[in-house]
């Protein structure tokens, strides 16, 4: 089937945040209720026709900030050349050995090309004896960790997407409206149009057993707080008991 379009009707809920009063998270209910899952390895495609076995991996990742890189670089570490295919022989792991500078002045991880592929240098190649896939998210299932702490913050938010905005009310008091919702090719930026091909709205992708907000327990716990995320989930339970066809994602089979 083809990706469907970018723009259909979706559903939404906003609560307070149960931990600070001064945010409102607004979530997107038709998203996080599909049966979105990864299928990197199950069929994807990779974002470029040429690069089909990196997945979304071609282009690197940029860290979120100085805490993100610092997070990283503790597990960059303990990696070794059993997991890491492009660990460097005989002699410690140094900053320029995964590390780049765009031209914006953007930090994010290096990219090299590997049998014509170009890729993040953590991305595993097929020829590997693990297989195709991110170093550090076999890391974290060596030191049985989640890839939520292992990875860069873009890597394991995919797709999901948390935007910040300020909103003023009437009466001039102010929130910060939290919105968690799907990453689409929109989320990359120009560039996202370009694309060869992306999961989130493919109904290839549209396979899991059960629903994103379930599934990605540990991603949105992440981003939204504990308390939140127990507030979503009744919401999101409600919305599966009592939602119409107009709120389900277009890519869902259902």
């Amino acid at each position: 089937m083809p990706e469907v379009d970018l723009v259909f009707p979706r559903a939404y809920v906003e609560f307070v945040n149960p931990a600070d009063e001064s945010e409102v998270l607004r979530c997107d209910l038709t998203w996080l209720t599909s049966s979105y899952k990864c299928i990197f390895g199950e069929g994807c495609c990779g974002i470029y026709a040429d690069a089909p076995d990196v997945g979304c991996c071609t282009l690197g990742a940029h860290f979120a900030d100085k805490a993100d890189e610092k997070r990283v670089a503790a597990y960059v570490d303990l990696l070794d050349d059993k997991l890491w295919q492009q660990k460097p022989k005989g002699r410690a792991v140094k900053k320029k050995d995964w590390i780049e500078v765009d031209e914006d002045g953007e930090r994010k991880t290096l990219t090299t090309v590997v049998g014509g592929q170009q890729a993040c240098v953590f991305h595993n190649r097929t020829d590997f004896e693990l297989g195709a896939g991110c170093a550090l998210h076999a890391l974290a299932f060596v030191l049985e960790k989640n890839p939520v702490e292992t990875k860069p913050d873009v890597c394991w938010q995919l797709p999901i997407r948390r935007t910040f905005r300020t909103v003023e009310r009437q009466d001039g008091t102010s929130y910060t409206e939290v919105s968690i919702g799907e990453y689409d090719r929109r989320g990359w930026g120009p560039g996202g149009h370009d694309l060869d091909w992306y999961c989130s709205g493919n109904t290839e992708a549209h396979v899991a057993t059960e629903a994103v907000y379930m599934t990605h327990e540990a991603e949105l716990t992440a981003l939204m707080g504990k308390a939140a995320y127990d507030e979503l989930v009744r919401h999101c339970d409600a919305h599966v008991r009592s939602r119409s066809a107009l709120a389900l994602h277009p890519a869902d089979p259902r």
